[in-house]
């Protein structure tokens, strides 16, 4: 009997491995063909998800569904409409600015390479810059062609994302309204010990997890923006969004967001590279160890291990979007597991953030 157990396990490790390379790239292979529609279905559910905090907040006040949905979309575009006139033009401006300017900071930089090399030459250091000067030559020609490229396309793009935007917020309106009757006809096929649980941790983790990464997001935008103008950094307000965008990917985002910015500062002044990334660090500091735990509350963290693994599986299947569900996704998956296994299918926790204040408060699992 033991033997007979043990070779079954070992079949089960042993096939496990196969069986989840092969769903992957099931999954990657199933999502190239409908990326589109998937991408729009998947923006619209996380949209919808936000949105029903304050159309319950509507509700208690006596509202039907109906007349909550429509006030909180209403309010929700007034507020897109608004940015959208204000703060977008502003960020394209700065964005095709800075696009402009990269080959210039670039041949600056090669340049710099240049003569840091003539003197180590004069103090006989043995040091040889020409393949960095090489590279450098080829990602200027490069970046050029795809600007030159890029350019013809924009109004193109502009007009696809104006249409999808408009096809986000028209199934958010649906999903809002008739979401939870599709979501449980499909949860009733399954048998209700794994039903239960896997609704009430999707709601637990995909709530908690974007609320929470949005405001943190945005305490970095609204932060960094008076830090970065009084620096008198270039294109401050892009910078801030660039960095205050990454905290959307998980563990590490908020840190590539500040090591590209400071890369960026650092190619037209390696004196200024030094504060923007010490401010933006503090910055993420105080975000991490001050305001995180206090929105995130007292749950228990995914191993980072398993959140590199998550996002480099989310990313190999669909790309951005693949990285910015892959958290939430994983934690969904775990919290489901935990509540069957642990035979309580109405007591859950979210298991999507990490512990930022002491390993102890990380599952090992």
């Amino acid at each position: 009997m033991r033997r007979s157990a043990s070779v079954q396990r070992l079949l089960i490790y042993g096939l496990s491995g196969p069986i989840i390379a092969l769903n992957v790239w099931l999954l990657s292979l199933l999502f190239s063909y409908f990326q589109h529609p998937i991408t729009i279905l998947s923006v619209a559910a996380i949209l919808a998800f936000l949105l029903n905090y304050p159309v319950k907040f509507f509700e208690r006040a006596r509202m039907t569904r109906t007349q909550a949905v429509v006030i909180v979309l209403l309010v929700t575009l007034t507020s897109f409409v608004i940015l959208g006139v204000t703060l977008v033009p502003m960020v394209i401006d700065q964005t095709i600015q800075l696009l402009n300017k990269i080959p210039d900071w670039l041949t600056t930089s090669q340049a710099n390479l240049e003569q840091f090399e003539a003197l180590a030459k004069q103090r006989r250091l043995p040091l040889d810059l020409r393949v960095i000067s090489t590279q450098i030559n080829a990602n200027i020609q490069n970046l050029v062609q795809q600007l030159a490229s890029g350019a013809v396309g924009f109004a193109g793009i502009l007009l696809s994302g104006l249409l999808n935007f408009i096809l986000i917020f028209v199934l958010a309106f649906y999903m809002l309204l008739y979401g939870d009757r599709v979501w449980y006809g499909l949860v009733n096929l399954l048998p209700a010990n794994i039903g239960v649980p896997l609704t009430a941790s999707l709601q637990l983790n995909f709530q908690n997890f974007f609320l929470s990464q949005l405001l943190l997001g945005l305490f970095m935008i609204v932060s960094l923006t008076p830090i970065f103008l009084f620096l008198k950094v270039p294109f401050a307000l892009l910078f801030a969004i660039l960095i205050g965008l990454s905290e959307l990917i998980p563990f590490i985002g908020a840190t590539l967001g500040i090591g590209l910015v400071t890369i960026l500062v650092l190619l037209q002044n390696s004196w200024l590279a030094v504060p923007v990334a010490v401010a933006a660090i503090l910055m993420q500091q105080i975000k991490d160890n001050l305001l995180a735990p206090k929105l995130l509350g007292d749950f228990i963290g995914l191993n980072p291990i398993w959140i590199f693994v998550a996002i480099l599986m989310g990313f190999e299947i669909a790309g951005l979007l693949g990285t910015l569900v892959a958290v939430p996704i994983a934690g969904t998956i775990k919290g489901t597991f935990d509540a069957i296994k642990n035979g309580k299918t109405d007591e859950f926790v979210s298991t999507v953030t990490i512990a930022h204040d002491s390993p102890s408060n990380t599952d090992p699992n």
